[in-house]
């Protein structure tokens, strides 16, 4: 595989070295650095917080990493206005609290932003459409950073051109702050299709199709070669949006996705610790359906998140985005 794909020249950028005292070489912000802190939170659920008594619960239920944010996806909605990212002062002070990874959003398009948050020592960035998007037109450069990025995708080609860009970690759009799993289901069944389509063109050596379908998703020829030769994303590839059930969670494993994010479901719920004690057992045994039953037993959904209106429903963060 290393011989078919050499690591490209776009790749190695945002790569420091650094001396120590001890004269060893350290090399931070290559792409196999950052692709593999992803890789290190497979099979786990990150969950949205947002003071650090939430920090400490989704630790204390087993969270891989958390996510800082202002507010909750749900109050976002609620709020109206320019969302934009967490406190400095909140995200260091989970840092210092908590001893699992720590994630931070930054808004679509914003570059300062995001060098801002890396200047915390987060583990890693989100590109996210949950807060306000600050450019229409184009995503952030993410090769130039140190720190790895996490970014949303509605389908094959907006997965691979976020990857393209740098991302060392995908997740599905879904419909945040909903507590409806609907819009993340739909989302991964596009990814899966579009990989099956370009993998039978691979296997077909149908180097022509294969050619006009990267054209098709304006991306490079060489990395749908790649992902078709994968069978999947070169990259981690986690759900989100809506999910608020440990039977939800397992149903976005079944469909091959890598992890799970969480966010409103589990602290708009009146049960959070046990509703994130539950989510993180499904996903971790999300092929052994009596265990998730037995996650499933541990909630109780008259203390679940509310619905929304008509008004909390009027705009689609699943669509924000320079190409959605």
């Amino acid at each position: 595989m290393k011989e078919m794909f050499p690591e490209r020249a776009y790749m190695k950028k945002g790569e420091i070295k650094q001396i120590d005292k001890d004269a060893f070489e350290r090399i931070r912000g290559t792409n196999r650095v950052k692709r593999g802190f992803a890789r290190m939170t497979k099979g786990g659920v990150i969950m949205d917080v947002t003071s650090v008594e939430q920090a400490h619960i989704a630790e204390d239920a087993g969270a891989v990493a958390v996510m800082v944010l202002d507010k909750l996806p749900i109050d976002v909605r609620r709020a109206g206005g320019v969302a934009r990212p967490a406190s400095i002062p909140i995200i260091k002070e989970i840092l210092d609290t908590v001893t699992i990874p720590v994630m931070a959003k930054c808004r679509i398009g914003h570059t300062y932003e995001a060098k801002v948050l890396q200047e915390t020592g987060a583990d890693c960035i989100d590109e996210s459409e949950v807060l306000t998007p600050a450019d229409e037109w184009r995503h952030i450069w993410k090769w130039d950073f140190v720190t790895p990025f996490v970014c949303g995708a509605l389908d094959l080609g907006s997965a691979l051109r976020r990857i393209e860009e740098g991302a060392a970690m995908i997740r599905t759009k879904g419909e945040p702050g909903t507590g409806n799993v609907a819009e993340a289901i739909r989302h991964i069944r596009l990814v899966n299709d579009g990989i099956r389509e370009i993998k039978a063109h691979y296997k077909a050596n149908d180097t022509q199709q294969l050619m006009a379908k990267a054209r098709e998703m304006k991306v490079s020829y060489e990395i749908v070669v790649e992902t078709a030769a994968l069978g999947r994303l070169p990259v981690v590839n986690f759900a989100a949006g809506g999910i608020s059930t440990p039977a939800d969670a397992a149903e976005m494993m079944l469909l091959g996705c890598d992890g799970i994010f969480v966010g409103s479901g589990i602290f708009k719920s009146e049960d959070p610790l046990q509703r994130a004690s539950a989510i993180v057992l499904a996903t971790a045994y999300w092929d052994s359906p009596e265990v998730v039953y037995e996650a499933q037993e541990m909630v109780n959904e008259q203390k679940a998140m509310l619905g929304l209106t008509g008004p909390e429903m009027k705009f689609s963060m699943q669509e924000r985005g320079a190409d959605s």
